[in-house]
């Protein structure tokens, strides 16, 4: 694997920590400007549609810029972003600021994706996927804890300016070791682009990302109550076993890089099945602290092994000529399934069902998506058997 793969980790080491960093700053972030808990958590809801909204507007407005000078310039708006936090006066500013930062997340990743896929030989492309993903799980693992000691310590402020220094090692980084006629498909006309909407088999694709990682937050949003309502572990405990989860998370990505790499249907088949079995056994895992936090481990793994050959189902499904905006399209759907999952999951709690109940709800979700995922492929064997239905591209 090439260095210019560890570039596009360390942007998104850095993207994916400012991303979760202010879920361990609320509280100092509602008391310094003022305004409810509440209020604050709408600073991540911002976030999240900003994702959503912008991944697939900017990409395809830069898609004819070349893929290094892109990813330069979308590190450049995540460190004004970011510096802009620091200085936030009011909410309404902070809010802006993150909505600000949220547009290159989508891009990035999306782009990145693309670029990562081109930089090494064809049978390692899911690898490379996860190799740059591993940055967001280190993010998860390494980089909002620290932020959040930063802010505990020094403040929220600081916490931001030290996401933002990040951004600046990154943008250095990558300026230095990914390769300026890095090999990527050639520019597509705003017309090739949004052709890839009209093939099934990217909505599909998309749908089998919303709702198999849907199933992910509707159990791990509320994994901290779980922890301490149900296992009775206490806030040290807890902690720990968050960063056992992030381990898991970054297990689980190398794994699932490989496996796609040996076929893309089959992983998502195989990976999405796993998970489903992990959600479930949550309803059993919560009594003992150390079961719980192997438990924690195990689902960690198993949530992002889907990720890598949920992006390549994508990306192949796409062709070369909407690849850039499938991509970026579905860093949104894993965006919408965290904020799904989110709702789902909070929909049962409020619902009176018990909190041990978000595994059959998250389980649930994940149903859905390996069902997609045959119908994904049922479409696929019938592409090949009638070659003239050349609208569905068969993922390969």
């Amino acid at each position: 694997m090439p260095a210019s793969l560890l570039a596009l980790a360390a942007g998104a080491f850095g993207i994916g920590t400012t991303e979760f960093i202010i879920m361990g700053l609320l509280t100092q972030v509602s008391q310094d400007l003022q305004i409810s808990i509440p209020t604050a958590g709408t600073l991540i809801s911002g976030y999240a549609i900003g994702v959503a909204i912008g991944a697939p507007l900017l990409t395809l407005g830069t898609r004819t810029w070349p893929r290094k000078q892109l990813l330069l310039a979308l590190m450049l708006i995540f460190i004004a972003g970011n510096a802009a936090a620091v200085f936030a006066p009011t909410y309404g500013w902070l809010m802006a600021a993150r909505v600000l930062t949220s547009l290159t997340h989508g891009t990035f990743f999306g782009v990145g994706a693309v670029v990562a896929t081109g930089l090494v030989a064809p049978e390692k492309k899911a690898s490379a996927i996860a190799l740059m993903f591993s940055g967001l799980t280190l993010a998860t693992l390494l980089g909002v804890p620290a932020g959040a000691w930063i802010g505990q310590h020094f403040g929220w402020r600081m916490a931001f300016a030290a996401v933002a220094g990040v951004g600046v090692i990154a943008f250095l980084i990558l300026s230095i070791f990914v390769p300026r006629d890095v090999a990527a498909p050639a520019p597509s006309s705003l017309k090739q682009e949004l052709a890839v909407l009209g093939n099934a088999q990217v909505w599909l694709g998309l749908g089998i990302t919303v709702f198999g990682f849907a199933g992910v937050f509707a159990l791990y949003t509320y994994i901290e109550p779980l922890l301490t309502q149900i296992t009775h572990m206490g806030n040290q405990l807890v902690a720990i076993t968050l960063l056992v989860f992030g381990a898991g998370l970054a297990i689980g990505n190398y794994y699932g890089g490989k496996l796609a790499d040996r076929g893309v249907m089959r992983a998502l088949f195989i990976t999405l099945a796993a998970l489903l079995v992990a959600l479930i056994a949550g309803r059993w895992t919560f009594g003992s602290p150390w079961v719980a936090m192997g438990y924690v481990l195990l689902l960690g793994i198993a949530a992002f092994m889907t990720v890598a050959p949920m992006q390549m189902q994508v990306l192949q499904s796409a062709g070369s000529a909407g690849s850039n905006l499938a991509s970026s399209l579905n860093i949104s759907a894993f965006n919408l399934g965290n904020a799904l999952g989110a709702w789902v999951g909070g929909a049962v709690i409020a619902g009176g069902l018990g909190l041990l109940s978000l595994s059959w709800a998250a389980g649930a979700l994940t149903v859905v998506g390996l069902v997609l995922t045959g119908v994904s492929q049922w479409l696929a064997q019938s592409s090949k058997s009638t070659p003239d239905q050349g609208a569905l591209q068969p993922a390969r």
